[in-house]
């Protein structure tokens, strides 16, 4: 699929603001974003299917990138993380949310491809960075540095909601109390999705 670009990059680039790209935004593109989307919708600034990757944008562009409930949907996972890094700018960051794989409406979908756990994105991090359960670091020559993570917990019912803002607000409490979740209670308490924020590594 040949992406069809309805915007001025170069513009867009040399502007004063800040360049915040938005992968598979759908209808719900963020202000003042460039919205990238396999679906002609409206808002969406770039057609193009990113399990081809990003190639349309330069390296070193962007500012922001956010990828929200999109990732679980791309087969070619480690290259499209490849390519964020090439596209974010030294000090960019990109801000990701994927599905946990406690999440039980996770496997309902069957565009998902993968599910993700606490550690999914340290394999992309060098050791002496990790947390933790050290996981191996030698998979994927690009790097990047976490900066944040966060257990997400989301409800469509009113009891479930109240009990997500206590549950978020107590597995979120440290690094150690996010691993103790996973590992025992992910099961009993399930959450919706995991949120991270990284960078390139530097």
């Amino acid at each position: 699929m040949e992406p069809l670009i309805k915007i001025d990059l170069l513009k867009a680039a040399s502007s004063n603001k800040p360049v915040i790209v938005d992968l598979g935004c759908g209808k719900n593109k963020r202000p003042g974003a460039i919205g990238i989307d396999k679906a002609d919708l409206p808002g969406v600034d770039i057609i193009a299917d990113i399990e081809d990757g990003l190639k349309f944008l330069p390296d070193g562009f962007a500012d922001e990138i956010y990828a929200f409930q999109c990732l679980e949907h791309v087969q070619n996972f480690e290259n499209l993380i490849y390519e964020m890094v090439r596209v974010l700018k030294k000090d960019g960051k990109a801000i990701v949310q994927v599905p946990h794989f406690a999440n039980p409406y996770y496997y309902s979908d069957p565009t998902h491809k993968r599910f993700f756990g606490f550690y999914s994105f340290y394999y992309f991090v060098e050791s002496k960075y990790q947390i933790g359960r050290v996981v191996p670091d030698y998979y994927f020559p690009v790097k990047i540095r976490v900066i944040s993570q966060k257990i997400v917990f989301e409800s469509s019912f009113l009891f479930g909601k109240i009990l997500a803002r206590i549950w978020q607000t107590i597995f979120n409490l440290s690094t150690f109390i996010q691993e103790r979740y996973e590992e025992h209670f992910c099961y009993l308490f399930p959450c919706n999705s995991i949120e991270v924020v990284f960078t390139k590594a530097q």
